[in-house]
């Protein structure tokens, strides 16, 4: 079985693109680019909670609604959420409506503030747990790592939720941590020019 599908511009992109048309905007512009924006790895930390147990077609569908819910991830503001917000948020029917998942957005906005005291930024934290490509397999043959475990246990340590191994996995696939485009795929060696320029954030 191919690993890729032909693309709109008839060139190989990765194979899960033909589960719906617009992955193929979301796999050529975000998958796998390296992102230091504390912001936007909070984003994809949260979404990717809220996708456990779902598929990313339905939390990517959602996303701007989530985006607007959630005062685009900002999560200063996010960590004041009370429980009233909790409720309000059960009723938007823009997103998914899970008290759990709602819950551990707002608790894991409280931690973000704690951990950036401590570490300096998301973005320092998170990259340290950067893999050595050597040590990884085949692109899109694990759905986790040694370092999605570590990062895992040690966010769970400081209090997070919704973020077991396969999750952060997804969001190191996600967020440019690992390079996980197949070997034939076009966009491949564009990420791969992306982090080989991409400053790795210090604490």
């Amino acid at each position: 079985m191919s690993q890729t599908i032909d693309g709109p511009d008839g060139k190989p992109r990765c194979n899960w693109c033909k589960t719906a048309p617009e992955f193929f905007a979301y796999h050529d512009a975000e998958w796998g680019f390296p992102v230091d924006d504390d912001q936007r790895l909070f984003e994809k930390l949260s979404l990717e909670g809220f996708q456990s147990g779902l598929s990313w077609r339905t939390i990517l569908a959602k996303r701007e609604n989530f985006r607007a819910a959630f005062h685009g991830f900002d999560f200063a503001r996010v960590a004041e959420f009370t429980e009233h917000d909790v409720e309000r948020l059960l009723q938007d029917k823009g997103i998914i409506r899970h008290r759990g998942k709602i819950e551990a957005v707002v608790n894991n906005a409280k931690r973000t503030l704690e951990l950036i005291d401590r570490e300096g930024s998301l973005a320092a934290y998170v990259w340290s747990f950067e893999p050595d490509p050597a040590t990884l397999g085949p692109p899109q043959s694990a759905s986790t790592s040694a370092e999605s475990i570590a990062l895992s246990k040690d966010l769970k340590k400081r209090g997070w939720k919704f973020v077991g191994p396969t999750t952060v996995y997804a969001f190191m696939q996600a967020m440019g941590l690992v390079n996980d485009h197949v070997k034939d795929c076009v966009t491949r060696s564009e990420v791969e020019r992306a982090r080989i320029g991409f400053k790795r954030p210090e604490g």
